[in-house]
């Protein structure tokens, strides 16, 4: 799929997700389709009520947003965007790419506009592997490339699988040769939560931020993980 994908010079990286909280792989992940694929600039956006985690508890979506923010911030590629966050109702990737891709002044007011560049969507192989289940996948396939990062612990997509999903659309895919980093945002939770260090798994700020607000201390176990991103 690498082969036939455009060139994504100049374009603007997007990387959703739960971020409870960010940590290093999400970062060298960032990196890599920054600096690999020549991107302009990535903005995380942290999901303000991630519609595959109405069961599970997640911190509030001003920490997760404050996280992200401080772990981005010596980092003139990156950015965070408040996008989904400050939007009401469940935080669907494809919403937030059509309101880019319609250039809406109000989701995108800390995105980059709709005529400055096409857009590249950050994922793990696990999320792509599960995106015949996101809502309205092919729109997505339509509003931005994929970029789509290995995961350990993951086989990697077969190469007829965006053929079988969707015909026709396996040119909006470029998968990252790396990097190869297991981290899970919920083992880190446990860590945190039973007083275990993060340190290096996760930025200073970021663990910093978590001791400050004593944030997993009295987290119940999480339901057994499901994706990272719908």
């Amino acid at each position: 799929m690498r082969g036939h994908a455009p060139d994504l010079r100049g374009a603007h990286g997007i990387f959703g997700g739960t971020f409870d909280p960010i940590h290093v792989a999400h970062l060298a992940v960032a990196e890599a389709a920054l600096d690999d694929l020549g991107l302009a600039s990535v903005t995380f956006i942290p999901a303000g009520e991630p519609p595959h985690k109405r069961d599970h508890a997640i911190s509030p979506a001003e920490d997760r947003y404050a996280m992200v923010k401080a772990a981005v911030a010596d980092n003139p590629g990156f950015r965070v965007s408040r996008a989904e966050i400050d939007r009401s109702g469940p935080s669907y990737t494809v919403d937030t790419l059509a309101a880019l891709a319609g250039g809406d002044s109000v989701e995108s007011a800390d995105l980059p506009g709709s005529g400055s560049g096409s857009l590249a969507l950050i994922m793990s192989m696990d999320s792509f592997l599960d995106l015949p289940n996101w809502r309205e996948p092919r729109r997505v396939l339509e509003l931005a490339t994929l970029v789509v990062s290995p995961r350990d612990g993951f086989a990697d997509a077969q190469p007829d699988f965006l053929e079988r999903h969707f015909p026709g659309a396996t040119a909006r895919v470029v998968m990252l040769g790396g990097p190869h980093l297991r981290l899970s945002a919920s083992d880190l939770r446990a860590r945190a939560g039973t007083g275990r260090s993060i340190r290096y798994l996760v930025p200073d700020a970021v663990s910093a931020y978590i001791g400050d607000h004593a944030l997993y201390r009295n987290l119940a176990q999480d339901e057994p993980r499901r994706m990272d991103r719908s």
